[in-house]
């Protein structure tokens, strides 16, 4: 059930272009309340963005994770201190339903975190490639790897920030 761009196809009732675009909202919505959880600082509320099982999480130098409470885990314990102020910016989503339970999406994250205890300012772009499943009519993160772009680090315990790294 890929996502038609012809609007005027006969044969896609509204009814189903109805359904295929509430999808795809709550998806958007749903990515957009797990990059939220990250900046409060909420991990029940990241918890609830992935489904309960057995999934596929590959965030490269973070970890790779089968589990969400894994994910839920290393969160608490590298993200979640007042030292740590991060701010994720997820854009660009393109969003291909497979069927009515079953989706693949990619963002772009612009991502900032000003560790305050270290003085450090990172700066990541990078690319998520997503998979959903409906679970009891809910949307849920099943797979989620990231793809990093560039990478800038700061050292901001002086007056001017310097460029402490500059990678992919």
């Amino acid at each position: 059930m890929t996502v038609k761009t012809d609007i005027t196809d006969p044969l896609i009732s509204i009814n189903q272009r109805l359904t295929r675009l509430e999808a795809v909202d709550a998806i958007k919505t749903l990515k957009a309340t797990y990059l939220m959880a990250c900046d409060t600082k909420d991990p029940a509320l990241m918890r609830d963005c992935f489904i309960d099982g057995e999934l596929v999480i590959d965030y490269g130098p973070v970890g790779q994770f089968n589990h969400r409470e894994q994910l839920v885990e290393i969160f608490t314990d590298i993200g979640c201190h007042p030292h740590m102020l991060e701010s994720h910016h997820g854009h660009n989503p393109i969003i291909e339903l497979i069927d009515d339970h079953y989706a693949k999406g990619s963002w772009e994250l612009a991502y900032q975190v000003l560790n305050s205890r270290e003085k450090t300012l990172t700066q990541i772009a990078m690319i998520y490639r997503d998979e959903y499943c409906c679970v009891d009519g809910h949307w849920k993160i099943s797979a989620s790897t990231t793809h990093t772009l560039s990478t800038l680090v700061y050292d901001v315990s002086n007056k001017q920030p310097v460029l402490v790294h500059a990678a992919r």
